[in-house]
């Protein structure tokens, strides 16, 4: 915890801070990589430009220093997790948050300028540095527990099948290509692919595993992100998309993620929104295979029949199980239940635990539905796309 005279000056400066965040880590971010450019091969440079990682620094440094001052307020641990889970993925180490904390600490003076006294500079360090601390510890904890060097996170995996599932959605099938095992995971983890960009970048990307553990394999499908309104289009899903093909190589790291299949043999409600199906194809095909009488609730949402991946894996696997629903919404209406899902048609078995998996917005009308039906919030798990961070749950 803070000691009290840092409280008192973070308490004092917190609001100046959380009003200039964004701005501080926007002159952060450009600091960084000119001093070490190296780490521009760990960061997505397409949140880099559309501004979505400086708000989720921004937002993680302002809700940790509430939550020093506040105990009572929302608790940062899944936050925490969320990001330590990230940083695991990709190999991030103990002894590259000096550097972070440096820059960021000099970002904070560039902006604030004379209101950073030495009070205030070794207060905001404080609070870094506490931050640090526990996400280096729990990032220690996910190495070790799966016995991942950072150093040699990157493994050559093998492209043993390449489907189309859907328009702008691919699947691939990955085997080690050292003919080494293929590690276990839990249903609803994800991997981090990197690809060598033209122009000499590699850049990372975290896919949702779609199929369960124990198939010999690890497999990520793939929606090819399109720009609209003059964004530019996602460079490593068109790589994926347009150059990768069977035996073709991807570098792969080690499955992560805390939005994993509830323990237990509970009721389960998986609801998705387009591509966040994949968590949900991986969640049912390991039900289907440990526990087929686990009674389970499939709810999705997507723009079009044409584009619902893994559509037919999901019923045959549905179509396995003794108690199981599947409900599917299309806002155009060909075919399924026409417009945006309505969370009061979906069934809700008692004590059910529910997974989502999709855009934020449609995830916050999801959970809402749930709560106001009687769903328990502890009981409710999410997936976020890219770094956005939530301040509570998804609100």
């Amino acid at each position: 915890m803070l000691c009290p005279a840092s409280a008192d000056v973070v308490r004092a400066t917190l609001p100046a801070v959380r009003d200039h965040a964004v701005e501080i880590t926007g002159v952060f971010y450009p600091a960084l990589f000119a001093a070490h450019p190296e780490l521009l091969d760990l960061f997505n440079q397409g949140n880099q430009a559309n501004g979505q990682q400086r708000a989720a620094l921004a937002s993680a440094v302002a809700t940790f220093a509430e939550h020093l001052l506040d105990p009572g307020a929302a608790p940062f641990a899944p936050i925490a997790e969320r990001i330590a889970h990230k940083h695991v993925s990709l190999g991030i180490r103990a002894e590259q948050y000096p550097i972070v904390g440096r820059h960021l600490m000099a970002a904070v003076g560039t902006v604030l300028g004379d209101a950073v006294t030495p009070e205030v500079a070794a207060a905001w360090d404080e609070v870094y540095w506490l931050l640090a601390c526990e996400l280096i510890a729990a990032e220690a904890r996910l190495y070790e527990r799966g016995g991942i060097e950072p150093v040699t996170l990157w493994r050559r995996w093998r492209v043993a099948k390449r489907q189309d599932e859907a328009v702008d959605a691919v699947s691939f099938t990955l085997v080690p290509d050292d003919g080494g095992p293929v590690p276990d995971f839990t249903p609803g983890q994800y991997v981090s692919v990197a690809v060598d960009l033209p122009g000499g970048h590699r850049q990372p990307r975290q896919y949702s595993l779609s199929q369960g553990p124990a198939r010999g394999s690890l497999r990520i499908t793939v929606r090819r992100l399109r720009g609209l309104d003059g964004s530019p289009d996602g460079a490593v899903s068109n790589h994926l998309h347009d150059h990768v093909h069977a035996d073709d190589i991807l570098l792969v790291g080690p499955p992560a993620g805390e939005n994993t299949l509830a323990a237990g043999t509970g009721p389960v409600l998986l609801v998705s929104g387009g591509i966040g199906i994949t968590p949900t194809a991986a969640m049912l095909d390991h039900i289907a295979r440990t526990d087929p009488t686990r009674r389970v609730v499939v709810a999705h949402a997507e723009r079009c029949a044409d584009r619902h991946a893994l559509r037919a894996e999901i019923d045959h696997l549905a179509a396995g199980l003794t108690d199981a629903d599947v409900l599917t919404w299309y806002e155009t209406g060909d075919g399924g239940l026409p417009g945006l899902m309505d969370v009061d048609a979906v069934p809700l078995p008692e004590d059910v635990t529910a997974h989502l998996c999709g855009p934020l917005p449609f995830m916050r009308h999801v959970r809402d539905g749930l709560v106001r039906r009687g769903v328990p919030a502890d009981r409710i798990h999410y997936e976020v796309f890219g770094p956005g961070m939530i301040d509570g749950p998804l609100g």
